[in-house]
């Protein structure tokens, strides 16, 4: 557990007269009140650039809203326990935060810095779900211990459990930033469709994915398939609608649900991916999709990559081993429609001058012969917590008094 001290004092007052000596008073106006704590237009505003940096899925401004709640109710309920998280123990989880962008510190900071985020928010931030992740962790210890039963009830569990399958239409909209302004807008006015049809019209005329020429429809696939992240929002659709637009790298992506089906015994979900990503000069120009086209008739795994990047600069491939959360989201979203020695060619790095040419090289599973129980009671054990979080999270919430100004 990280070190813990008394007489949590984390006021976004503090935060706000230290970001920025020029904010109007609109930006300081509240914008929503939690008992006696102001979240003002700043703070909100804050919260939805770094989400889209992050590339978080869905509606980012009540994504924000709702998070700026809850971190209120988390900050009541660590002032009323007497603490919090060091500053060396601060510094420690933001440097953790920044490796999962593969970049130390203060590279991450002068990344959302360009993006308008100021390191205080950045800091805020980690700082109230640092502090509560290490709360309850302190109060629900006890209650969350696994024992050897629980662990061979959820090794049973995982051969027998029937699993859910999704029936998807989808669209990637190009968005390098010349044009982003005008795909976001095209993808704001998809989301509105209310029929297949209309939807699947749409895939043929902007979609950069192969599947436009199927008007963007999917064959039956996985829950699991897909980012964590994405699945709830995934399984809220009814058929027929559509998610609001998820930004991507250089893009913006699009799924409508056309179906939903409970399969037995279908695959674990994976603890681990494995993929490889060559990278080809030209983006998605004629140039770069014909290279793309010429790599794929010639490999059938990812080793056979090897071969094709011989003499390149040792950057131009990449292999890695990752937990699905750990992926970044466009590249989750299409390893999600491929099996091992399938590849992708449509997602773009360095403003669209770059083509991803993806490919799978397989998932580990989560459960299966030789697991490892003890990373199974870490799982167990988090999900445990993770329930006990939610329920006190969901009885502050009950408890507060909140005004939207």
């Amino acid at each position: 557990m990280r070190a813990l001290i008394s007489a949590l004092a984390l006021t976004s007052a503090t935060t706000l007269a230290m970001l920025s000596p020029v904010m109007t008073a609109a930006q300081l106006a509240p914008a929503i009140t939690v008992n006696d704590s102001v979240v003002s237009e700043f703070e909100i505003d804050q919260r939805v650039i770094m989400l889209g940096t992050f590339r978080t899925p869905g509606n980012l401004e009540d994504t924000a809203r709702e998070q700026l709640i809850e971190d209120r109710l988390k900050l009541a309920a660590l002032n009323s326990a007497g603490l919090r998280i060091t500053d060396e123990g601060l510094v420690g989880a933001m440097g953790e935060f920044a490796t999962r962008a593969n970049m130390d510190l203060d590279q991450f900071i002068t990344m959302l810095g360009q993006s308008g985020v100021s390191e205080e928010t950045f800091r805020d931030f980690v700082r109230v779900n640092v502090s509560w992740r290490d709360f309850i962790r302190t109060r629900f210890n006890d209650r969350a211990q696994v024992s050897e039963a629980d662990i061979d009830l959820a090794l049973g569990q995982s051969d027998a459990s029937s699993s859910i399958e999704v029936l998807l239409s989808e669209i990637i909209i190009p968005a390098p930033p010349e044009s982003a302004e005008q795909a976001n807008a095209t993808a704001d006015r998809i989301a509105q469709l209310t029929s297949t049809a209309a939807f699947e019209a749409e895939a043929r005329r902007v979609s950069a994915l192969p599947s436009k020429t199927r008007g963007g429809r999917l064959d039956w696939l996985p829950i699991s398939n897909y980012p964590a992240g994405l699945r709830g929002l995934l399984l809220n659709l009814a058929p027929g609608e559509i998610t609001a637009p998820l930004p991507i790298t250089n893009g913006v992506a699009l799924f409508q649900m056309r179906d939903v089906r409970e399969v037995p015994r279908a695959a674990p979900e994976p603890a681990a991916i494995e993929y490889a990503a060559f990278y080809i000069a030209g983006g998605l120009s004629e140039r770069g999709l014909a290279e793309a086209r010429r790599i794929d008739a010639r490999v059938d795994t990812c080793d056979d990559l090897y071969g094709v990047a011989q003499g390149l600069p040792e950057e131009q491939l990449d292999r890695d081993v990752l937990a699905p959360a750990d992926i970044p989201a466009d590249v989750a979203m299409e390893l999600a429609k491929l099996d091992a020695g399938e590849a992708s060619y449509v997602l773009t790095r360095a403003n669209g001058e770059t083509l991803v040419f993806l490919m799978m090289c397989g998932r580990t599973p989560a459960l299966g012969d030789g697991v490892d129980r003890e990373t199974i009671r870490g799982q167990l054990r988090t999900q445990r917590l993770n329930t006990y979080a939610d329920a006190l999270l969901a009885d502050l919430r009950a408890a507060a008094t909140i005004t939207y100004n």
